[in-house]
């Protein structure tokens, strides 16, 4: 069984050290806070011995746990990031432990309340140890919650050498959360024939789709002079910008008007003045052809934007993010059998689903590598209302560790 103070004593350490990627750095990691969190992992994984410990040059970290199974076995990834979400304060973050969960209100040191309005997951979670913070920061269990489980995981294994599993990858990332997760990924280095990122929800749950992604900036550009003699001259692309945005969807196709398989065209940031004024999109679909859909939409928003300012000038850009990870996976189907088989062999119901959103799996499933995303016992992320589960995390770590037997067990 996992050692759960250790897990609850590690996801506290990792949690206090900030570590929010920076959507406007140019360097890579995006913020020091991944460095040093990746220090310190690359310090507690050489103290339980683990093989080929390597923090590269990019932040990135990775180590190995040998086969206790012979030779001539598949590799197994497993993946975890250790930025945070930049959408909410997330440095001096105070972790608050909640033992057995009454299943009334958590009120939080800032006042904030978690109730079953809020947190809908609540109901399901009593009795159980959460994990909050003081509600003026996110906690950052997206995704160090998969960042302890897999941690525990190794330190598991390599103390109980007698536990039957082929090589386990270990590879921790960087700058996930702004779309650059996979970007410095050497998958020869890696050499897995599968991987998991540790990166879902809840329990039990089985990503195996995942939205379809692009972004999208329109720039207007206009001319600002003083507003003093301002009349005749100035072309104001702020009134440009607001004038697109408020020309989108409202009532569908829009984050907070959708759910299930449903996409959206999700306006996320504006930032700029009078000369010039940009406004930051995202796309969203689990069909990659609605995307183009989508993006025409957004073009023939812009230009008749600037066809109501006489002078106004805009330019669009549209970039490739992911794309849906479900067909990568039917290459391999033993990729999400055999996550389904370690959950029945644990005696865990488990359910097959879709994320609407991304994970790093979803550019590296794109890539050739097989990835699923795993269950952490995340709940409310990128929120200062976010908060983990222990007792989820620790049946995340013996799902990890049951998923490598049954790997074991597959020749090459």
């Amino acid at each position: 069984m996992i050692c759960q103070s250790r897990l609850l004593d590690r996801f506290l350490r990792y949690v206090r050290i900030g570590s929010a990627a920076d959507p406007a750095a140019t360097v890579y990691p995006s913020s020091h806070g991944q460095l040093e969190l990746g220090k310190l992992l690359f310090d507690e994984l050489l103290a339980m011995g683990a093989d080929d410990v390597h923090h590269d040059e990019n932040g990135l970290l990775w180590a190995t746990i040998p086969s206790t199974s012979g030779p001539g076995l598949p590799a197994v990834a497993l993946i975890a990031h250790l930025d945070t979400s930049p959408e909410a304060p997330g440095h001096q973050v105070k972790p608050q432990v909640v033992e057995s969960y009454d299943g009334g209100e958590v009120r939080l040191p800032s006042g904030a309340v978690l109730n079953h309005s809020n947190s809908p997951t609540l109901g399901d979670l009593i009795g159980k140890t959460l994990v909050t913070t003081d509600g003026t920061t996110l906690l950052g269990g997206d995704d160090k919650a998969g960042v302890a489980i897999i941690m525990e995981v190794a330190h598991h294994l390599m103390e109980r050498p007698n536990l039957a599993h082929g090589p386990l990858r270990i590879l921790f990332t960087c700058d996930e959360e702004i779309g650059r997760g996979t970007d410095k990924i050497d998958l020869e280095k890696l050499n897995a024939t599968v991987a998991y990122t540790i990166d879902g929800g809840g329990i039990g749950m089985i990503d195996v789709e995942t939205f379809s992604a692009d972004a999208m900036r329109v720039t207007f550009i206009g001319h600002n002079i003083h507003p003093a003699i301002a009349k005749g001259q100035m072309i104001n692309s702020v009134r440009g910008a607001a004038t697109f945005v408020d020309s989108l969807p409202k009532q569908d196709r829009t984050p907070e008007t959708t759910s299930g398989r449903d996409g959206f065209i999700h306006v996320h940031d504006i930032h700029g003045g009078v000369g010039r004024c940009e406004v930051d999109l995202i796309l969203r679909s689990f069909v990659a052809s609605q995307l183009d859909d989508f993006a025409s939409l957004v073009v023939e928003a812009a230009e008749a934007a600037i066809a109501k300012t006489p002078g106004l000038r805009v330019e669009v850009q549209r970039r490739r993010q992911y794309r849906n990870l479900a067909e990568g996976l039917q290459t391999l189907p033993e990729a999400v059998a055999l996550a389904s088989q370690a959950f029945e062999n644990l005696g865990h119901s488990h359910q097959l689903a879709i994320v609407r959103g991304g994970t790093d799996g979803s550019q590296l499933t794109e890539k050739g590598l097989p990835t699923p995303n795993l269950s952490s016992g995340q709940h409310n992320i990128h929120s200062v209302l976010e908060f983990a589960c222990l007792d989820e995390m620790a049946v995340a770590a013996e799902h990890a560790i049951e998923l490598l037997r049954l790997w074991g067990e597959k020749r090459s």
